[in-house]
Protein backbone atom coordinates (compact mmCIF):
# COMPACT_ATOMS: atom_id res chain seq x y z
CA UNK A 1 0.00 0.00 0.00
CA UNK A 2 1.35 3.56 -1.28
CA UNK A 3 1.84 6.06 1.37
CA UNK A 4 -1.07 8.01 0.01
CA UNK A 5 -3.59 5.34 -0.32
CA UNK A 6 -2.68 4.56 3.89
CA UNK A 7 -3.43 8.44 4.26
CA UNK A 8 -6.57 8.27 1.86
CA UNK A 9 -7.59 5.28 4.13
CA UNK A 10 -7.23 7.04 7.31
CA UNK A 11 -8.65 9.86 6.58
CA UNK A 12 -11.74 7.49 5.68
CA UNK A 13 -11.79 5.96 8.72
CA UNK A 14 -11.49 9.65 10.33
CA UNK A 15 -14.67 10.64 8.55
CA UNK A 16 -16.59 7.46 9.15
CA UNK A 17 -15.79 8.17 13.60
CA UNK A 18 -16.79 11.44 12.86
CA UNK A 19 -19.87 10.99 11.02
CA UNK A 20 -21.27 8.37 13.48
CA UNK A 21 -20.59 10.54 16.33
CA UNK A 22 -22.32 13.45 14.74
CA UNK A 23 -25.24 11.15 14.46
CA UNK A 24 -25.00 10.21 18.12
CA UNK A 25 -24.47 13.79 19.16
CA UNK A 26 -27.19 15.66 16.77
CA UNK A 27 -29.62 13.26 15.84
CA UNK A 28 -30.01 10.36 19.15
CA UNK A 29 -29.01 13.49 21.56
CA UNK A 30 -26.69 11.59 23.10
CA UNK A 31 -23.32 12.28 22.47
CA UNK A 32 -21.06 8.93 22.40
CA UNK A 33 -17.36 10.76 23.26
CA UNK A 34 -16.60 14.08 25.18
CA UNK A 35 -16.15 16.90 22.94
CA UNK A 36 -12.30 17.09 23.44
CA UNK A 37 -12.13 13.93 21.83
CA UNK A 38 -14.40 14.84 18.69
CA UNK A 39 -11.84 17.82 18.56
CA UNK A 40 -9.14 15.78 18.56
CA UNK A 41 -10.04 13.59 16.33
CA UNK A 42 -11.51 16.77 13.96
CA UNK A 43 -8.16 18.45 14.23
CA UNK A 44 -6.17 14.99 12.71
CA UNK A 45 -8.50 15.01 10.20
CA UNK A 46 -8.29 18.65 9.28
CA UNK A 47 -4.16 18.51 9.43
CA UNK A 48 -4.47 15.55 6.74
CA UNK A 49 -6.89 17.07 4.53
CA UNK A 50 -4.55 19.89 4.31
CA UNK A 51 -0.96 17.92 3.86
CA UNK A 52 -3.16 16.39 1.19
CA UNK A 53 -5.34 18.32 -0.52
CA UNK A 54 -6.47 16.56 -2.95
CA UNK A 55 -8.43 13.93 -0.93
CA UNK A 56 -10.37 16.54 0.70
CA UNK A 57 -14.19 15.97 -0.50
CA UNK A 58 -17.53 17.88 -0.07
CA UNK A 59 -19.18 14.93 2.28
CA UNK A 60 -15.87 15.22 4.79
CA UNK A 61 -17.17 16.51 8.58
CA UNK A 62 -14.42 19.20 7.56
CA UNK A 63 -16.59 20.43 5.06
CA UNK A 64 -19.68 20.97 7.01
CA UNK A 65 -20.70 22.86 10.04
CA UNK A 66 -23.56 21.76 12.44
CA UNK A 67 -25.26 18.39 12.21
CA UNK A 68 -29.23 17.50 11.15
CA UNK A 69 -31.46 18.02 14.75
Amino acid sequence: MTELNEVKAHIDALKLQLEEHNYQYYVMDAPSIPDAEYDRLMRMLIALEKQHPSLISADSPSQKVGGTP
